[in-house]
């Protein structure tokens, strides 16, 4: 029934590819003509069946535009194939080639980190914060004031030290003066005292002449006892001139080494004028250094203590790097080779950098609590040991670099370490001349 009805179908609508004129042949011829025209068509089409063979299709065979078409496409599957497998083969080589003369003579980590020499702002005196003069975050010179703390006691303090100095200085000047009335007094008593020997001379000379006198006959006894007693009071006059000529001159003495205390009391209040103005001065909280202000801990008006942190400053413009690199890296890495630093934070920026110096112990051994590897079971961990990268002016003051940002390493030991075999010390002056 199928096949009459493709057939029918055939005949009603003729199939594509037949000329003008075989459909109109078609349509002149009737319609049994037509049918055993087909029949026989159709017959010719079709392999023969026999009813031992029930007729089976068989699968259609490719066509020969699909051959032709699938073709191409095995060619060009096989081209794109070589092409891939080349480009990987250029690539190995090519890194490997990078890697024997380049590649392998960098020593790469990413353990390394940004770091600044921090200064912590602290307070010398206590007092209330009167006044916060930089903003977070900004920049600040050395000598800048950061934090003012009220100074009116510590004002009072030099004032009063001050008077002090001044009374004190007073007073040397009057014992000065009494040093000098008294220097005037030991010259009155040495002149009283060689009036007395003059006066003990002329009595003594008197005694001796009524004592000749006297003894030939010639002088009455009362004359010579006068002479005598003259004699005697010359004697105490010059021992009393003497004692009075030593007390002036002491007295000088005495008064002078109480000058010389009164200095010194000077000296001591003129220390205290110098703690007052000390202490008066630490109310103005200064930048040590240029850097940045930040991590501000206290407020305006509140109470701090000696001692107390107040803030930071980070110089930036001194900023360096400690990559932390394996024991088992070190061999080749010496002081004075060149460094590409690359920064997570600009896209992997990369700046150039040194090697400056190599830590003398891991970081382990700097902890709190060191390990005691000699304690309990063991299990080996490779250490890592700081090495410090010199980061060049130019780019510490661009200000990108700013501590605790992580860095990527790379030091390149091409130079320097021909010695890496041997005991040479790593910390040893290096001939490298980095550009």
């Amino acid at each position: 029934m199928a096949a009459a009805r493709d057939q029918a179908a055939r005949i009603i609508r003729p199939e594509p590819g037949t000329n003008d004129e075989e459909a109109a042949r078609d349509m002149a011829a009737t319609p049994a003509d037509q049918v055993r025209t087909q029949v026989a068509e159709e017959t010719k089409r079709r392999p023969a069946e026999t009813p031992a063979d029930p007729a089976t299709e068989a699968p259609a065979a490719p066509s020969a535009d699909a051959q032709n078409a699938a073709a191409p496409k095995s060619g060009k599957r096989k081209f794109v194939m070589i092409g891939v497998v080349g480009l990987l083969a250029l690539a190995g080589i090519s890194y490997g080639v990078h890697y024997l003369l380049v590649g392998r003579f960098y020593i790469s980590t990413d353990d390394a980190y940004v770091r600044a020499n921090n200064t912590t702002l602290g307070a010398r005196v206590s007092g209330h914060v009167a006044a916060i003069l930089p903003v977070d975050n900004s920049i600040v010179r050395a000598g800048d004031v950061v934090f003012k703390i009220d100074d009116g006691d510590y004002r009072i303090a030099v004032d009063a030290a001050r008077t002090r100095i001044a009374t004190q200085q007073a007073t040397i000047d009057r014992i000065g003066r009494q040093v000098t009335a008294l220097e005037s007094a030991v010259e009155q008593a040495n002149a009283q005292f060689v009036s007395a020997e003059a006066g003990l001379k002329r009595a003594g000379l008197d005694f001796d002449r009524q004592q000749a006198l006297s003894t030939k006959g010639f002088a009455s006894r009362a004359t010579f006892e006068v002479s005598e007693a003259s004699r005697d009071q010359g004697v105490a006059a010059v021992k009393s001139a003497q004692a009075a000529y030593d007390a002036a001159r002491d007295n000088v003495e005495v008064t002078k080494a109480q000058q010389a205390e009164a200095r010194a009391q000077l000296a001591e209040l003129q220390t205290s004028l110098a703690k007052a103005e000390r202490d008066f001065d630490f109310t103005s909280v200064r930048a040590p250094v240029d850097g940045t202000f930040s991590n501000r801990l206290v407020n305006t008006g509140d109470f701090i203590q000696p001692g107390q942190r107040l803030g930071n400053v980070v110089p930036l413009d001194d900023v360096f790097i400690d990559a932390n690199y394996k024991e088992t890296q070190l061999r080749r890495i010496r002081p004075g080779q060149p460094v590409t630093i690359s920064v997570d934070a600009y896209g992997h920026r990369k700046f150039a950098g040194i090697v400056d110096s190599i830590s003398p112990a891991a970081g382990s051994v700097f902890t709190l609590l060191p390990p005691d590897n000699a304690t309990g079971n063991f299990t080996k961990i490779v250490q890592r040991l700081p090495v410090r990268i010199r980061v060049p002016r130019g780019v510490a003051r661009q200000n990108l670099l700013r501590a605790g940002m992580s860095v990527y390493a790379s030091v390149d030991t091409r130079e320097g370490a021909a010695d890496a075999d041997s005991e040479t010390d790593l910390d040893s002056p290096m001939m490298i001349h980095p550009q």
